[in-house]
């Protein structure tokens, strides 16, 4: 009889735990997600998720998340690419910083990157400290340069994929 309430009891959180997992919620914060067939950004693509969506955590694979969306597909999405929170309204330009504001709650840590600085150019101070410190103009203006370059979609990912960064990165270990 012991053996049986044992098996009754680890059934009951088996699924209190899965009930819960089920109603964990995330949102895409990242223009271009893309629900995959298998944790792997080279896998097949299920659909493509608008900024904003809600979708329910099924199952969580590390750096991938097994999610279900609202119209009941189901499929795997790189953790990296939605947020805790739902997006607090539409911030676009400068406002939204370099990966846009939701990028800041993703459920990846990332040290906030904000691009609206670097558009202002340097700060009084910097530039002061610039003057005292006799930084060439040639230096100065190839920072701007550099500053104000804007990278299209199609190049940040290239990139991401060509440095194998984020949810093109190997796996080690057999880890997804």
């Amino acid at each position: 009889m012991r053996i049986t309430l044992d098996i009754v009891a680890g059934l009951a959180l088996l699924l209190v735990t899965t009930t819960a997992m089920a109603e964990e919620k995330r949102w895409v914060s990242s223009e271009g997600t893309q629900l995959k067939s298998e944790a792997s950004a080279t896998s097949e693509n299920i659909a493509d998720l608008p900024l904003g969506a809600e979708v329910a955590v099924v199952e969580s694979g590390g750096r991938w998340l097994k999610v279900k969306t609202i119209a009941d597909k189901e499929g795997w999405v790189y953790a990296g690419r939605v947020s805790e929170a739902p997006p607090v309204g539409e911030v676009s330009g400068s406002d939204a910083g370099l990966f846009g504001e939701s990028m800041q709650k993703s459920q990846i840590n990332t040290a906030k990157a904000d691009s609206a600085r670097s558009i202002r150019g340097l700060s009084p101070e910097t530039t002061q400290y610039a003057k005292n410190r006799g930084t060439p103009e040639l230096v100065k203006k190839s920072l701007d340069a550099v500053l104000l370059r804007k990278i299209s979609p199609k190049e940040l990912k290239a990139f991401l994929q060509d440095g194998k960064i984020g949810e093109y990165a190997q796996v080690l270990g057999g880890k997804k």
